[in-house]
């Protein structure tokens, strides 16, 4: 059991695989940041200085013994807005790809070479035939 899994584990594709998982959580946090720290507080000064972060409706009012219940649609907007930019840059990524692997499956393989005996035979040949 553990040879099959030090097979299965050490196979390109799961290599890759974990490559992917950790750059993609820091594609994550690097989309995160330029939503809340870039995008966001332009927008927010645009529409009145509002944090999008702060923008709560407040269910229940918080009193000596519980804290404020509030419904955070202001951090649900700057989550859509970072999942729009991992999709966007995700599909123009896999559409690129796909767009190469049609270009490099369209393209036309080279007709394998001939082994040199037969082309020194076909000269030979070529030279017969000249001869009177």
């Amino acid at each position: 059991m553990f040879k099959e899994f030090k097979e299965f584990a050490l196979k390109g594709n799961v290599v890759d695989l974990a490559v992917g998982v950790i750059i993609g959580g820091a594609f994550g946090a690097v989309v995160t940041s330029l939503v809340k720290d870039v995008i966001m507080p332009p927008i927010g000064l645009l529409i009145g200085g509002v944090d999008f972060s702060n923008l709560v409706i407040v269910l229940k009012k918080a009193d000596a013994q519980t804290k404020a219940v509030t419904l955070n649609f202001g951090i649900f907007i700057n989550t859509v807005i970072s999942f729009t930019i991992v999709a966007c840059t995700v599909f123009i990524l896999v559409k690129g790809l796909n767009r190469l692997r049609r270009q490099h499956e369209s393209a036309p393989a080279a007709a394998p070479a001939a082994p040199r005996q037969e082309v020194l035979l076909e000269e030979i040949r070529d030279l017969l035939k000249k001869q009177p």
